[in-house]
């Protein structure tokens, strides 16, 4: 695919993507490629809850392409489940790693518990195969379905998740509690820079403000799930609160969801991004 995919209006970032390490199926020298190929100026690598993929990207991306080093954490707020983004991760930070550690395990263990409901459902898939399907990355429901898919157990992975997985379907097994707060602050001490990924139409601004002041830096605006009227809205909020602007295609692959650079997300987010961060160049 070439760069004439883009939409219309300048140089773009992408600051919100995935790879094989996570919920994507692109290795991550696959990922930067397509980035440069799509001419974005810069590109997020945000796995959730590792950093595993960050040195290849950032081997692959040289001086073709700027690499923004990141991480996707699962997080939850009073039962609600939210995801915070952190940009300019330290990846070898100790504590983070500790923490990436106990995530990856963590997964492992609400994997095998899915996979017994599923079982008790008359859905049964091997965990073997859900394992296989995760390759070097961290488990996580997306290869749960995949493994259903491959069984003939579900059409496809919509239905997985609408008749199974999904957060109110009879096999869905919640993460252990992790609250946004510590997530904010363990991206903070690993020399990040903490941004609400995904907020949604839905989210009363109340929830964000509470989120600032835990330390919350910034917003992601542009995402796929936000129409132009939420995008104009969280742009209004981050100007009143004085926080960072980002976003994101959240790519997982082509011909799942928005591509890389589909969405408007200017070249001028990047530098105040990056001040916060303290990083120069």
């Amino acid at each position: 695919m070439g760069a004439s995919a883009l939409v219309p209006g300048g140089r773009r970032v992408d600051l919100h993507a995935h790879t094989l390490f996570s919920d994507g199926l692109l290795t991550p020298e696959a990922l930067v490629a397509r980035a440069i190929d799509r001419r974005l100026a810069a590109l997020a690598v945000t796995d959730h809850d590792t950093v595993e993929a960050l040195p290849r990207a950032r081997l692959a991306a040289g001086t073709a392409l700027e690499l923004v080093p990141g991480i996707e954490m699962s997080t939850s707020l009073e039962g609600a489940e939210l995801h915070i983004l952190g940009f300019y991760v330290n990846p070898e930070h100790a504590a983070l790693r500790d923490r990436l550690e106990r995530f990856q395990q963590e997964r492992r263990d609400r994997a095998q518990s899915i996979i017994e409901r599923l079982r008790e459902l008359g859905a049964a898939v091997d965990l073997e195969t859900v394992m296989e399907l995760a390759g070097p990355g961290v488990v996580g429901r997306p290869h749960v379905a995949e493994a259903m898919v491959r069984a003939g157990l579900v059409a496809d992975f919509d239905d997985a998740f609408v008749r199974y997985l999904g957060n109110q379907a009879p096999a869905y097994v919640p993460r252990p509690a992790f609250s946004a707060g510590e997530a904010i602050a363990l991206i903070h001490a690993a020399d990040g820079v903490s941004v609400l990924a995904h907020p949604g139409p839905q989210m009363p601004d109340s929830v964000i403000e509470r989120l600032r002041a835990s330390g919350l830096r910034g917003i992601e605006v542009w995402h796929p799930q936000h129409g132009n009227a939420t995008v104009r809205r969280y742009r209004a909020l981050a100007e009143r609160l004085g926080m960072l602007e980002t976003g994101g295609s959240d790519f997982h692959a082509e011909h799942r969801g928005a591509d890389l650079g589909d969405l408007p997300v200017p070249v001028t987010v990047l530098d105040p991004l990056k001040q916060a961060a303290g990083v120069t160049g």
